[in-house]
């Protein structure tokens, strides 16, 4: 007797060794002609389903804001901070640069044009779209592997093929496509491992078991290295190789101690050194790439922002003294250096702001003075050079200093006032008060406290020493000590961090550190220190916490999440994008995605009844088809698993696309039942009509090309009508807006090519400086009687306030300020005679929001519970930051008022 594949079937009686019974050898390899010819016609259809109209559409959908926006930033070679690992990004980043893509293309908002600026967006999205294609012939191998049939492994390939939701996440620029086909990958060569070990010691470390164990390893590294939804991969494996080695064990006479401890080596090597060696490369190449600044450095260590080009510094002195010009930093929320400015508070005290600004800036120089001047002579030695003479005057723990803000001439100080934003009873407002000349008063003394249990070395627990001590400021007059955490100022504030005094605030977020320290009396003879360069390990080591801490900090809701539960049942998708009375919405193929829900289930009450009976004293197992049917799909069964249950642990947002490896292992699971139930168990009768179990794959494939075809428009972003829309709406809970659509597909030939609709969300283009009327935009035609809904593009120009200026004041600032755009797009509802229906009347459907689960955004807050702020990174650039502080200047009773020159409005 042979098996399928023309390899001798093994004998009936069970083995004398570790071999499962009933195995045959499954190699993908030794594979009939006609197998190949029919795994090649398959690839084709799939290579047509995902790369039809890939082009469509041509401006950004959904994550490609992030996704090719960190393109973008790969290419420039600036560092960004994202909670998944850098492989996928890589090889987009690839894909665009070998295209001819240059890094200016921004990403920065769905629905912005890739055709105009010349972006090779096809290219890009060819990637993902290509390896969605290389899933189908793996599912076909893999089913082969795990002994089904070649009609059956034909239908796996067929379902994914026409699987709606993978064909949607496959054709864009998104990470999930380069995930599946790693993990498919894995679950291939992990398969043809499993066949090769269930075959006893006869194929132990010959070429073959090695090559699908290393095969294995590099798999499950480069599935962790896209997401760490990877993790549950590994699990998976680990899992099962456990049982294995397990079941080695027990073999006393196959596998001696010395042969358990190769395997055990074997798999070890192959298993964690490889996947972690693959992972580590991916990070080192990673950082190659990222050498310059960039938005994501805020997320980072003093230590690890010092490697980056620009941001490194020279060696500074090591001792702090009286009348040191220094920078003072933040050392937990990484938001950067205390810093003040001409601009005054709004409430409170309205005195001179203070806030945490993350680049250098001369407004970040603070000079220590002690609580009094110091004596010569003549008595006491006045002005800001008086500590530039005679010996340094350490400064210890426990001195009272004043800090001298250089560029106005303003001294810290708190009183008992709330501060703007966080307007709690333990915390008081932090300002800069004075003028040149005033001496102060005991509200500007701040005592140093050196947390010794932070500072490096013994000398920095003594004395204040650059870097190297970690110390909090304590307002003398109050108690509270200086203070920083996430919260952001408003607009008035510039977007930076807030800084107050804190009577109760947590340890990390009071403490500070010196970072740059000048004095007269310092040399070039005198000690100097710098940042300890972290090297590749501890740069690694630090980005992955950061990403972790980050990754669990994503719990905010999103408009578009989904938990769970509601994923074996496709309870609701996720809006992608809508533009031209068209819209891409991800959802799955329901008669796929049920079917393969229903084969986990069967499996799972299979298995209870077979725990039970085995309990009872029956002997199911010793019928080798019952055993194989446990021994084969079980492991997929726990795939799908290890990539679904663990979703039930987070409290950060989650989405449909979450649920795709673990449908791949359900549509497994569902070919290896169809399969056992059809030719295998002949119980059922069917094994001897092979032609109704060819008609059940025919049938069941013909059903879901159907299903595939009526929610194709969803899919591909096609023309489709209302009515068609309404029909295959089979849930409430599926959220697509069939009202976007036309009624009849006749309409789309009337409509403007810029059209939009309820969804759109076309880039606005930039209006001259003369083009002040306000404009409708009108949209495509609608139905009588219906209201219709427009986008309306108004050209206000404001200044640094707020304030909306005149004709009058606009003509006076013309040819003295510069003027920034900013575009808000905004909805209007009208009937059918023209007239706007009230807000809430109508409920107008908008394009999908950015998906947050990727870069962590700063916000404002008043009101947050505290915490250690390291998840939350400073604002973008220095150059815009800048730009917006000088185009306000102070007058003499502190109100702000437009520059003369150089400023700017905004409109």
């Amino acid at each position: 007797m042979r098996t399928s594949n023309g390899t001798p079937a093994p004998a009936k009686g069970k083995p004398g060794d570790y071999s499962s019974q009933g195995v045959t050898d499954n190699d993908i390899f030794m594979l009939p002609g006609s197998d190949f010819q029919l795994l090649g016609f398959l690839t084709a259809v799939a290579a047509l389903v995902r790369l039809f109209r890939i082009y469509q559409p041509s401006s950004v959908v959904f994550d490609e804001v992030h996704f090719g926006g960190f393109a973008s930033k790969y290419i420039k070679g600036r560092f960004f901070m994202d909670v998944h690992p850098p492989l996928a990004k890589l090889l987009l980043t690839l894909a665009g640069w070998l295209a001819g893509f240059d890094g200016e293309f921004d990403f920065k908002d769905i629905g912005k044009d890739y055709v105009e600026p010349g972006v090779p967006y096809v290219a890009m999205r060819l990637l993902p779209a290509l390896m969605g294609v290389m899933t189908v012939p793996t599912i076909f191998l893999t089913l082969k592997a795990v002994g089904c049939r070649t009609m059956t492994a034909a239908m796996g390939a067929g379902l994914i093929t026409f699987e709606n939701g993978l064909l949607t996440q496959s054709r864009l620029i998104l990470l999930d496509s380069p995930l599946i086909i790693f993990t498919a990958f894995t679950a291939l060569a992990w398969t043809c491992f499993t066949n090769q070990h269930e075959q006893g010691p006869s194929k132990a470390f010959d070429a073959s078991w090695w090559f699908w164990l290393v095969a294995t390893g590099l798999g499950l590294g480069a599935t962790v290295s896209v997401k760490w939804v990877g993790l549950f991969t590994i699990a998976w494996v680990g899992s099962l190789t456990i049982v294995q080695l397990w079941v080695l064990l027990g073999d006393s006479v196959a596998v001696p101690p010395r042969k358990w401890f190769k395997h055990f080596l074997a798999r070890f090597f192959c298993l964690v050194v490889i996947p972690l060696t693959f992972y580590l490369g991916l990070f080192a190449i990673h950082f190659i790439c990222l050498v310059n600044p960039g938005d994501g450095d805020g997320f980072m260590s003093s230590e690890f922002q010092a490697t980056l080009n620009s941001k490194a510094m020279q060696d500074v002195p090591a001792d702090v003294v009286l009348g040191s010009r220094v920078s003072l930093r933040h050392h937990n929320t990484h938001g950067g250096y205390l810093h003040s400015h001409n601009h005054m508070y709004p409430t409170g005290s309205k005195q001179q702001q203070i806030t945490l600004y993350p680049h250098k800036d001369e407004n970040n120089v603070w000079l220590l003075e002690n609580q009094t001047q110091p004596e010569g002579l003549d008595g006491p030695i006045a002005g800001l050079k008086a500590w530039d003479t005679g010996e340094p005057v350490p400064i210890r723990d426990g001195t009272v200093l004043r800090l001298y803000h250089f560029v106005t001439d303003r001294r810290l100080h708190s009183h008992d006032v709330r501060p703007p934003v966080s307007e709690a009873e333990w915390q008081n407002e932090v300002s800069a008060y004075g003028y040149e000349g005033f001496e102060g008063d005991a509200n500007d003394f701040f005592r140093v406290e050196i947390v010794k249990a932070l500072s490096d070395g013994v000398a920095a627990k003594e004395r204040v020493r650059t870097i190297e001590t970690k110390f909090k400021l304590v307002h003398v007059m109050t108690g509270c000590a200086l203070f920083s955490h996430k919260v952001k100022l408003p607009d008035w504030g510039f977007d930076q961090q807030e800084v107050t005094c804190a009577k109760q605030g947590t340890l990390p977020n009071s403490i500070w550190y010196i970072e740059q320290n000048e004095h007269p009396l310092l040399g070039a003879d005198a000690e100097k220190v710098n940042y300890r360069n972290p090297g590749f390990l501890g740069k690694f080591w630090e980005l992955q916490k950061v990403m972790w801490t980050t990754n669990a900090g994503l719990v905010e809701s999103h408009a578009w999440d989904s938990r769970p539960p509601s994923w074996p049942v496709l309870r609701r998708g996720i809006n992608f994008w809508g533009k031209d009375r068209r819209q891409i919405y991800l959802i799955g193929n329901p008669i796929i995605w049920w079917s393969s829900t229903a084969a986990i289930g069967i499996y799972s009450v299979f298995k209870m009844l077979s725990i039970l009976r085995w309990q009872r004293g029956f002997k199911d197992y010793d019928n080798i088809n019952f055993k194989r049917f446990d021994y084969e799909i079980g492991p997929t069964v726990l795939g799908w698993a290890f990539h679904y249950f663990p979703f039930f642990l987070m409290q950060r947002q989650l989405f449909l696309h979450h649920y795709f490896p673990a449908l791949y292992f359900a549509v497994i699971a569902l070919c290896q039942i169809y399969d056992f139930a059809t030719i295998r168990i002949s119980a059922l009768g069917l094994r001897n009509r092979p032609a109704i179990g060819r008609s059940g794959v025919a049938a069941f494939l013909a059903i879901s090309i159907v299903a595939f075809t009526l929610y194709a428009p969803l899919s591909y972003g096609n023309q489709w009508t209302q009515s068609a829309c309404n029909k295959v709406k089979l849930l409430e809970t599926w959220d697509f807006d069939c009202s976007v659509f036309p009624t009849e597909l006749s309409q789309y030939a009337v409509d403007s090519p810029s059209g939009g609709s309820a969804a759109q969300t076309a880039a606005p283009i930039a209006q001259g400086l003369n083009d002040k009327k306000s404009q409708d935009v009108n949209v495509t035609p609608h139905p009588a009687g219906e209201p219709s809904i427009s986008r309306v593009e108004k050209v206000e120009y404001r200044d640094q306030d707020g304030n909306i200026l005149n004709e009058e004041q606009i003509k006076d600032l013309e040819g003295k300020v510069s003027f920034e755009t900013r575009y808000e797009t905004r909805t209007r509802v009208i009937d059918a005679d023209g007239k706007e229906i009230a807000d809430g009347a109508v409920e107008a459907e908008g394009v999908a929001p950015p998906h947050p689960d990727v870069e962590r955004l700063p916000e404002t807050a008043a009101d947050e519970p505290e915490d250690d702020g390291r998840e939350y990174p400073a604002t973008a650039s220095p150059e815009k930051d800048i730009r917006k502080e000088k185009s306000v200047e102070m007058v003499d009773d502190g109100r702000p008022r437009p520059a003369s020159e150089p400023s700017e409005a905004t409109r």
